[in-house]
């Protein structure tokens, strides 16, 4: 089963967010065969909220763990809270899974 991350923003971050959101693009790309889904929290004016969601595909949380820890905006000190949850994967990309 995949897991969620889900990343929560510092307040008043938006600086390190964007100087290390060219790290960032560059690390998911590297790791896109990995990710399900992934992008950043919006608000209804699509404006940023400051986090993100990320759904790896991994059966080992230490994995995922990993992968976070790894990406530029942790290195950068950006997240002021990040959760890490496991998924069951029931419907993707209108395909049934169970």
């Amino acid at each position: 089963m995949p897991y969620v991350i889900e990343t929560w923003d510092k307040p008043g971050s938006q600086a390190v967010r964007a100087g290390a959101r060219p790290a960032h693009l560059e690390y998911l790309a590297e790791h896109g065969a990995r990710l399900l889904a992934c992008g950043a929290k919006l608000d209804d004016d699509g404006r940023d909220l400051g986090g993100g969601l990320y759904v790896l595909d991994t059966e080992d949380r230490r994995d995922a763990e990993a992968f976070i820890a790894a990406d530029p905006f942790t290195q950068a000190d950006l997240f002021e809270r990040v959760q890490i949850t496991r998924w069951r994967k029931a419907y993707l990309d209108g395909a049934c899974f169970l």
